[in-house]
């Protein structure tokens, strides 16, 4: 018998509706991958050592430039704040004369204005502000507590301790320290350094030598015999006289006037213009693009 031929089987009809179902339903997105918080580090380089992050200030890349004017200006104030001090020590005791305040404050104001000159003349980065404030601060201090304390004394006050011995010499020098080189200091800090560089912070610091200075002055004049005539430097601080308290409150007085004048120069910086700007040339030259 021949086989009978066999017609192919149709496909159900579910297996043709299933791939159409398929086809038109939305592709579901794809689940994205969770993004790790930390990049593994990559291996270190043999022979390499990690650099390590480094802040390079604004000042660093500021072209230098010389100040001939600022130096030569400061390099005088401190030539004569030296002769001042050198008249005062030949004109009387050295121990009792470097004992005062007024005199120790112009020596570190010399040597400050030296350093100074010397970094404005070799283009150097200037000095710290703090030690520049500082020391504007005590020679302001000497010179307003010499017009405002001693001014008027009876028998007049001398930082010799002989004020008839050599009245010229001791005059000019006098007059150099506590009114001529102050008003100097003062206008070479406004003038000729760049402002907005003390802080708030910096003002309680300041007031640590003239209360050390305090300390030496009470003790000097406690170990000193009844006898000296030189035994308490200035007269306000006359514990003989006028006893600790009086002249503990006195010092109080004069530590918070010093407070506050360091307060008020500290303001002053803030707020006073730039006048020591200056136009660096970096040899770059700015042409129209091409094209």
């Amino acid at each position: 018998m021949a086989p009978e031929n066999l017609a192919p089987e149709s496909p159900a009809p579910e297996a043709e509706e299933a791939p159409a179902r398929a086809a038109a339903a939305p592709t579901a997105p794809p689940t994205p991958l969770p993004f790790p918080r930390d990049i593994p580090g990559l291996p270190a380089i043999p022979g390499i050592s990690a650099l390590t992050p480094s802040v390079v200030p604004a000042a660093a890349v500021v072209t230098p430039f010389r100040r001939p004017c600022a130096a030569a200006y400061r390099l005088l104030v401190a030539a004569a704040a030296t002769a001042a001090v050198a008249a005062e020590l030949l004109t009387g005791p050295a121990l009792h004369v470097l004992s005062h305040f007024a005199i120790q404050a112009n020596i570190l104001l010399a040597l400050v204005l030296t350093a100074s000159a010397r970094r404005a003349w070799t283009t150097r980065r200037p000095l710290p502000a703090s030690l520049t404030g500082a020391t504007v601060l005590y020679v302001t201090l000497a010179a307003l507590v010499d017009h405002l304390l001693l001014s008027g004394n009876t028998p007049p006050f001398s930082i010799t301790g002989n004020p008839g011995a050599h009245p010229l010499w001791q005059s000019t020098a006098g007059h150099l320290i506590h009114t001529a080189i102050p008003l100097a200091a003062l206008l070479d800090w406004l003038l000729l350094t760049t402002p907005a560089r003390l802080h708030l912070r910096q003002a309680a610091p300041w007031l640590l030598y003239p209360l050390t200075y305090l300390a030496f002055s009470l003790a000097r004049g406690a170990f000193l015999p009844p006898t000296a005539s030189d035994r308490y430097l200035y007269p306000f601080l006359d514990v003989a006289r006028h006893g600790y308290k009086h002249v503990l409150g006195n010092a109080l007085l004069v530590g918070l006037s010093c407070y506050a004048l360091a307060l008020l120069l500290i303001a002053a910086d803030q707020a006073r213009p730039n006048l020591v700007r200056h136009r660096s040339k970096t040899g770059f030259r700015l042409r129209p693009p091409v094209g």
